[in-house]
């Protein structure tokens, strides 16, 4: 694991904070003093930070679960989707979608339509259908593929969260949360760090603080991607060597090794990919023309109106006669 060096922080400026009327007072303890109106975080507390943050990151990774990384502000997108892509973990720099934790069983219906689309476009299904449908297929597979084409390989709901600018990302955070799932993230001067199990006190706005940091944090995500290597090879070894005397075991009193596997959901077919990409289509075709078209409210003035006048118009007060 790379160590962390004060002087490489300085130069990526991962010590300015934001405007002093701006702070948030929970992040005193990282704040090292004031100049010309600006918050100047302390280094040798972002690099205990980070060396914390990093070993939990390692850990989290030889284990062999995932690590989700939220980035969805203009200055980190293209970073994030860099270093992240380098080791194979998933990460959101679009949109982030409502329910992405606590509604992964949707979300990941949604990651199937996707393998069934591409399984339609292999096997020759997709050159049956007709020009629109075909349209409209293509639409729903680049919209999937925008928001969740990062995502399709998490089968299960990450280890742990990695979040740029968490007062952005609050949603992700409520719902990690509710999960109990570890929250890490680089943390401004303006946030709360009462919401982030490890912080990480740095600039979030600047593009190079955001390299900076995600470079740290991938070289250790690595690193614990290679312990799991290396520990799975010793124990394929192990297993070989471990066979020959498994097999005499077995014969001589066998095992019943009946395990309980889950089942895998259902992939959708091409029949109701179809259908779903029509009905999106449509749904969008009718909300334009209800928006143009007047509500039943509006219709039933509009007729109770001309009946109230004629109404009005039969029923008219008599004059009041004089007495002579």
């Amino acid at each position: 694991m790379t160590q962390t060096d004060v002087n490489d922080l300085l130069k990526a400026g991962v010590h300015f904070g934001h405007l002093t009327r701006k702070w948030n007072p929970n992040m005193a303890p990282y704040i090292y003093m004031e100049r010309n109106g600006i918050h100047i975080i302390n280094l040798y507390k972002s690099v205990a930070k980070i060396e914390e943050a990093n070993e939990a990151l390692k850990k989290i990774a030889a284990s062999g679960r995932k690590i989700l990384f939220v980035a969805t502000k203009k200055q980190a997108k293209d970073i994030v989707a860099e270093k992240v892509a380098n080791v194979n973990m998933p990460y959101i720099t679009e949109r982030w979608p409502g329910g992405m934790l606590t509604n992964f069983v949707t979300i990941r219906k949604a990651v199937k339509k996707m393998a069934a689309i591409d399984k339609m476009k292999a096997d020759g299904t997709f050159n049956t259908l007709s020009k629109k449908e075909k349209l409209q297929v293509d639409r729903l597979r680049a919209k999937l593929e925008k928001n969740l084409g990062s995502i399709s390989d998490m089968t299960r709901l990450p280890g742990a969260l990695f979040i740029v600018d968490i007062r952005r990302e609050h949603i992700a955070v409520k719902e990690a949360q509710k999960l109990n799932i570890p929250i890490f993230a680089m943390v401004d001067t303006n946030a709360d760090p009462r919401d982030v199990d490890y912080v990480i006190p740095a600039n979030d706005d600047a593009s190079k603080s955001i390299e900076k940091i995600m470079a740290l944090v991938t070289d250790a995500v690595a690193e614990g991607l290679r312990e799991r290597q290396q520990d799975k090879a010793e124990a394929d070894a192990a297993a070989s060597e471990g066979e020959v005397v498994a097999a005499e075991s077995t014969s001589a009193s066998p095992v019943d090794k009946t395990e309980t596997v889950d089942k895998p959901t259902e992939e959708p077919t091409a029949k109701e990919v179809i259908e779903e990409a029509v009905t999106e289509d449509i749904q969008e075709e009718v909300t334009e023309e209800v928006d143009k078209n007047p509500t039943a409210e509006e219709i039933t003035e509009e007729v109770a109106q001309p009946a109230e006048a004629e109404k009005t118009s039969e029923v008219e007060p008599e004059e009041p006669t004089e007495d002579k």
